[in-house]
C-alpha cells in the first residue's frame, strides 16, 4: 500500500483544531532543533546576511552618500541594512525552506511522515514556526550590529516600525509559499541546493539586494518590480531609511500601498501553485 493511501485511511477527515495546533508546535520544536543543527544553514542562512552587512558597512564606510539633502544623509551601509534585512527572509524563505522541503521529499523522509498520524497543516505550521522564530532572530541580531557596531540610529516613529512589521510578515508568507512552490523543481537530494540557490542568487541581484537599486538599468527596475523581493526591499527601506531615500526610488515616492498589493499577490500565486504541485512522493 502506498503511503498516501495509508494517510488517507488512518487519517481523519477532519481534525480538531487543538490537536493540528498541538501537533504543529511540536513540528515547530522539531524543526528548530533540526535547524540549529545543520552548520549549512546556520552559516548560509542565519549568519549569511550578518556576514554581508558587516562587510559592505566596513567596505563602503568611506564612500560619499548615495544622496544628500537638507542637512540629512542616505550613507551605502546605511543602504544596506534594510537590504540585507529583505534578504535574511528570502533566504529563509525561498531558498532554505525550499532546499529543505526538497530534500525531505527526494529522501523519503515526507513519504514517511505522511504514513503517520501527524496533520498535513501541522507540518506546514511547523515550517512556518520554525521561519518566523529563525527570521525574527535573525533581524533582531541585524538591527543590534547596525546601532552597536556601526553606530546607525534607527527610526524612533512608531509608524515606521509599523511599517517595518508588516512588510516583514507579509515579506515572510509569501516567501514561505514560494519556498514550497520551488521545491518542487529539484528530481534529487543532490540538485536540491543547485537548483534553488541559483534561483535565489539572481534574484537578490536584480531585486537591488547586493547592488543599490537606484544604480540598476531601468529596464532592470521594471523586472524587478514584477517581482516580490524588491517590493519587501522597497518596504524596508521606507521604514528605515530617511524620508529624503524616497529620492532614490522609481517615481520618487514611498509606494507602500503598490508593494502591499504586489506581496498579496504573489502570496497569492504561491500558495495556488504550492496547492497543485506538492507532492508527499518524489516523482519517479
Amino acid at each position: 500500500m502506498s503511503a498516501t493511501a495509508v494517510r488517507q485511511d488512518t487519517r481523519p477527515r477532519s481534525l480538531p483544531a487543538g490537536h493540528v495546533l498541538r501537533c504543529a508546535a511540536d513540528r515547530v520544536r522539531v524543526e528548530l532543533l533540526q535547524y540549529v543543527r545543520r552548520s549549512d544553514a546556520l552559516v548560509f542562512t542565519f549568519l549569511f546576511p550578518v556576514l554581508l552587512f558587516s562587510i559592505f558597512a566596513s567596505a563602503f564606510s568611506a564612500v560619499p552618500p548615495l544622496i544628500e539633502m537638507g542637512g540629512e544623509a542616505v550613507t551605502q551601509p546605511e543602504s544596506y541594512l534594510p537590504a540585507m534585512l529583505a534578504a535574511g527572509v528570502f533566504l529563509s524563505g525561498v531558498q532554505n525552506l525550499g532546499v529543505e522541503i526538497a530534500v525531505e521529499r527526494n529522501d523519503g523522509t515526507l513519504q514517511r511522515l505522511a504514513a503517520t498520524p501527524l496533520p498535513v497543516l501541522s507540518y506546514f505550521l511547523g515550517k512556518v514556526g520554525q521561519l518566523l522564530v529563525t527570521s525574527l532572530v535573525q533581524a533582531g541580531l541585524l538591527l543590534l550590529v547596525a546601532m552597536t557596531v556601526f553606530g546607525m540610529e534607527l527610526p524612533t516613529e512608531p509608524e515606521r516600525w509599523l511599517t517595518l512589521a508588516w512588510v516583514f510578515l507579509a515579506g515572510l508568507v509569501c516567501f514561505a509559499v514560494l519556498g514550497v512552490a520551488v521545491a518542487q523543481l529539484p528530481r534529487t537530494v543532490a540538485s536540491a541546493s543547485a537548483v534553488i540557490i541559483p534561483i535565489a542568487l539572481v534574484l537578490q541581484f536584480i531585486s537591488g539586494i547586493y547592488v543599490p537599486f537606484v544604480v540598476l538599468p531601468d529596464w532592470l527596475q521594471t523586472i524587478a518590480n514584477l517581482l516580490p523581493l524588491a517590493w519587501v526591499g522597497h518596504g524596508m527601506r521606507a521604514a528605515l531609511l530617511p524620508d529624503i531615500a524616497r529620492h532614490l526610488e522609481v517615481g520618487g515616492v514611498w509606494d507602500l500601498q503598490t508593494a502591499a498589493i504586489a506581496l498579496g499577490a504573489w502570496a497569492l500565486v504561491g500558495t495556488v501553485v504550492a496547492a497543485a504541485t506538492f507532492r508527499w512522493i518524489k516523482r519517479s
